[in-house]
């Protein structure tokens, strides 16, 4: 028998204990002491034996058959992995974690296209509604109330803030199936939830409406040309000639801000951003906002793509409240030339001017000189003689100052107090030329203070490209505001000042004439009254009155009978002059 086994071992193709088992079990060797049933249970199950000499197989099939045995180990075995690296379960959840490959950029003119396909064909452009998009109002999410990355849904028109997940832009759109947004600091487009960004220039005439740039060659052109522009919803307008939005009670500042508007060397310095963008301010300094504010209004007001005929001047209202420290505010009613006071000193100093040295735009547009002669007065209740001794003193001796000005203020004659035979009050007239007469050098006026009188005359020494006019309606007391209704008899045209202006100043001005370019008119009682100004349009030629949102064209003579409050001349050039004498 073990001779038997060792010639099976010596014959065998197995190696290894799997080999010695099949041999074993084929030479049907049973262990001592195996009971009979199991033995004869073992014999039934192997193979037939075979008689004789154990037959050696060719060399092809004892390989085949080696390859063969040595596979089923191989299938059956279990693989155990090493104590010290991660288990399965850990390293398929990583392998699912790691990112998907992205996709190579297409080629496209032997240039790579980083941008995604779906960018140039969204399919949901045409759910944008151009009728509600208004971008006048400040740039705040509706729900969060935050300035920082906010998207405008150019479905609704509503501000959103964010653009990723969990945003207020992006729980929007999954809400409302609002898909197109607009970044209203970067002007770029998106759509959402799917967060690609969108090109198609479709979409230009909506990022000019948000911000609107002008050419050197337009802003040279605005004065030349009398095309009518229409609005998205089809009303025509004349650019610069637009109305303004009474938020609550904010008329005063509207008047002024339109009037402004009409001088064409501020507009046109004001259109075109580079003319400002790169002054340096302290850090920390709000002034310049109203710079930035002032800007973006003059280009809505000029824009000849506009969405609507009208424009809101929220944002700038916003930053005079800011600036003034609520001096003047959208819901009261303030003063129109205290305001326009403030504004033009405002925006001086914001540009980076000073009172003498260093000009800006503004004041080479208004700003003139006089000399002011000043003479102290003695006291009424004294003696005569006692007043005489102090008149000899250099302390009331007259003194002369140089002094520079923004506007003139003209002073109305008393009103009267008496009613006329029908009941009515008499409503006085009074020219031009009359109040004037305050500045001509000889005219003498006597100021009160609650210790010392002064007399006072003026004397103009230069005269500024544009001259305001503020006629001063309105005398406060102790009780309340009184209103002079005076009415100012003026010429539309051709208005002469030299005589104004001194002797030896007279031979330096050549061009002393001057136009009426904007007036604007306070109607009513002096606290709750409104305001309207009469605009003249350099294109056509033609002046229009604007009250908040309505405009009417007018005629000439009708602006003479109202009770004008500021007036705006311009003074003519010499080529003007030649063309009004041909």
């Amino acid at each position: 028998m073990r001779m038997r086994l060792l010639l099976h071992m010596r014959v065998g193709e197995g190696k290894g204990a799997g080999g010695l088992r099949a041999r074993v079990r084929s030479s049907g060797w049973t262990r001592p002491g195996m009971s009979g049933r199991v033995k004869r249970e073992r014999e039934a199950r192997a193979p037939p034996r075979s008689s004789g000499r154990v037959k050696r197989e060719p060399a092809a099939s004892r390989g085949s058959s080696r390859g063969k045995r040595e596979a089923e180990p191989e299938r059956v075995r279990v693989k155990r992995e090493p104590e010290d690296g991660p288990p399965r379960a850990k390293r398929e959840r990583e392998a699912e974690e790691e990112p998907e490959p992205e996709p190579e950029p297409t080629v496209r003119y032997g240039r790579f296209d980083p941008e995604d396909r779906r960018s140039r064909h969204c399919p949901y452009l045409d759910t944008i509604n151009r009728s509600v998009l208004d971008f006048d109002f400040e740039k705040l999410c509706s729900i969060s109330l935050s300035h920082i990355n906010v998207y405008a849904c150019l479905v609704c028109g509503k501000y959103f803030q964010g653009r990723g997940l969990k945003s207020h832009a992006y729980i929007h759109s999954v809400q409302f199936s609002h898909h197109v947004f607009l970044n209203l600091h970067t002007l770029k487009f998106y759509c959402l939830p799917d967060n690609y960004e969108i090109i198609d220039s479709s979409l230009e005439d909506i990022t000019y409406v948000l911000k609107p740039t002008f050419t050197k060659q337009q802003i040279a052109n605005l004065d030349k040309q009398a095309k009518l522009s229409r609005a998205y919803d089809g009303t025509t307008y004349l650019p610069g000639i637009v109305g303004l939005n009474n938020i609550k009670a904010n008329d005063y500042a509207n008047a002024v801000l339109q009037a402004l508007s009409n001088v064409p060397p501020l507009r046109n310095y004001f259109l075109e951003e580079e003319n400002y963008r790169n002054i340096k301010r302290p850090p920390g300094d709000i002034m310049f906002l109203l710079v930035q504010r002032f800007g973006e209004l003059m280009r809505k007001l000029w824009n000849p793509r506009n969405f609507k005929a009208h424009v809101s001047p929220h944002e700038m209202l916003q930053a005079v409240v800011l600036c003034s420290k609520k001096t003047f505010q959208i819901t009261k009613q303030g003063d129109g030339v205290d305001f326009l006071s403030w504004f033009l000193n405002a925006l001086h100093s914001a540009l980076g001017g000073t009172k003498k040295k260093k000009k800006t735009i503004v004041t080479d547009v208004f700003q003139g000189s006089m000399r002011i002669f000043t003479k102290k007065l003695p006291h009424p209740d004294l003696p005569a003689e006692e007043k005489e001794q102090l008149l000899q003193n250099d302390e009331y001796q007259e003194t002369m100052v140089e002094s520079t000005f923004m506007y003139l203020t003209l002073d109305l004659p008393t009103a009267p107090l008496y009613k006329d035979e029908k009941e009515q009050l008499i409503i006085p007239q009074v020219p031009l030329f009359n109040i004037l007469a305050k500045f001509n050098g000889i005219t003498e006026k006597e100021y009160k203070t609650y210790k010392e009188n002064f007399l006072k005359r003026f004397q103009l020494t230069k005269l500024p490209p544009y001259l305001i006019f503020c006629i001063k309606r309105f005398t406060k007391n102790n009780f309340f505001v009184e209103k002079n209704p005076t009415i100012v008899n003026f010429p539309i045209t051709n208005v002469d000042l030299r005589e104004y202006l001194s002797e030896e100043v007279q031979a330096v001005h050549k061009n002393t004439t001057y136009d009426l370019i904007a007036n604007i008119v306070h109607d009513g009682k002096p606290t709750e009254g409104s305001y309207r100004i009469h605009v003249l349009h350099h294109g056509t030629g033609k002046w229009y009155e604007l009250q908040d949102l309505q405009v009417t064209d007018i005629l000439p003579q009708m602006i003479t009978l109202s009770e004008a409050y500021i007036q705006i001349w311009k003074r003519r050039d010499e080529d003007e002059t030649n063309q009004q004498g041909a």
